[in-house]
């Protein structure tokens, strides 16, 4: 069967994606029609005046919009290294992005100034040093694995994908070494919840530098898709075919680590997201990176906005973290994907 034209699933997930933002922005502890929602969005921040108009622009549309960005910044860092490494169960946690962004919230939240209890730590914001401390770690982090990685001028897959999983290990460990030693009771919440991943903190002040990194990586992204796409033909073929593989690797490699880690500072650690979704969108539009990059972020921020609203709504009025319901999500669809490919492989047999 022939996989649906692109401009088709394109116009079908930015379709979903418009749906699931509207059903964000109506769905919570206060119902709001679709329609009302929509009057009050066409109309615009300020026209409209009440307690529905200040949830819709205040609460619940800076939420969207960060789960939108952050999912589909994800799926794109997601698909970029699953090429890099020649492993489709690469995502941008495997790099030690999450535990190093965890590691520097968490120093933050127990040894800072602001009261890391409150709500507002949800997310990894809502404290002022939470954000930079995040993105510091997720940096240093990822720094450390670039630097293990490499061998000689070369950055190989197989010592990357070895130097990530060694560092998310270590990261974790002295995560876990902080909260036993130094944690107050009031701040295992705020820290859990950002650990798990959230969104419950987006302001629309903090919306600017995800977006402009979402925009700005996914759009030089396309532009290389050519070269990504030798690297599928394997590390010989694409040098046959006159790429510098250890070069281009380290420069998307860099490209792709800046994206993850402004990303991960505002959200937290959602895992499963750059991991699941580009294997759904390369059963939609093939493994060809022009294609497949522009489907696997509409994908993304479709499934991080759904996500959301199920985190904020199951089991209202509590909140459950973004990340327990991607992975609930996730684990499902990978045994899904492994009966599915042990049927090909015993046909193919």
């Amino acid at each position: 069967m022939s996989r649906p034209r692109t401009p088709l699933v394109l116009v079908l997930l930015a379709a979903a994606l418009l749906t699931s933002a509207v059903a964000g922005l109506a769905l919570g502890p206060v119902r709001i029609a679709p329609g009302r929602v929509l009057d009050i969005v066409l109309g615009g921040p300020g026209q409209h005046t009440g307690a529905f108009a200040s949830i819709v622009w205040d609460v619940r549309m800076p939420r969207v919009l960060l789960g939108a960005v952050v999912g589909a910044g994800l799926a794109v860092a997601g698909t970029v290294l699953q090429a890099l490494v020649r492993n489709q169960l690469a995502d941008p946690f495997l790099l030690g992005a999450s535990s190093g962004a965890s590691l520097g919230a968490v120093l933050v939240i127990v040894f800072g100034t602001a009261a890391a209890g409150t709500a507002g730590a949800l997310g990894g914001t809502g404290a002022p040093g939470v954000p930079a401390a995040a993105f510091a770690g997720s940096m240093g982090a990822l720094v450390a694995v670039y630097a293990m990685a490499r061998r000689g001028a070369a950055l190989t897959t197989g010592r990357l994908i070895l130097a990530g999983v060694a560092v998310q290990y270590i990261l974790s460990a002295l995560t876990s070494l902080v909260l036993v030693l130094a944690a107050h009771p009031d701040q295992i919440r705020s820290v859990l919840f950002w650990t798990l991943g959230g969104l419950g903190g987006a302001r629309w002040d903090e919306l600017a530098l995800p977006a402009a990194a979402l925009l700005l990586g996914t759009a030089l992204l396309i532009a290389l898709a050519r070269p990504l796409d030798l690297l599928l033909a394997g590390e010989e073929g694409a040098r046959t075919l006159g790429l510098d593989t250890g070069r281009f690797r380290a420069a998307v490699f860099v490209l792709t680590s800046l994206v993850i880690g402004v990303l991960v500072a505002y959200s937290g650690a959602i895992g499963f997201v750059g991991l699941m979704v580009p294997h759904a969108a390369r059963m939609a539009v093939g493994a060809g990176h022009r294609a497949l990059l522009p489907v696997a972020a509409l994908g993304g921020a479709v499934f991080l906005t759904l996500a959301d609203l199920v985190a904020r709504t199951a089991a209202a009025p509590e909140e459950i973290p973004v990340g327990v319901v991607t992975a609930l999500v996730g684990g499902p669809f990978f045994l899904w994907m492994l009966r599915r490919s042990t049927r090909v492989e015993g046909v193919a047999g």
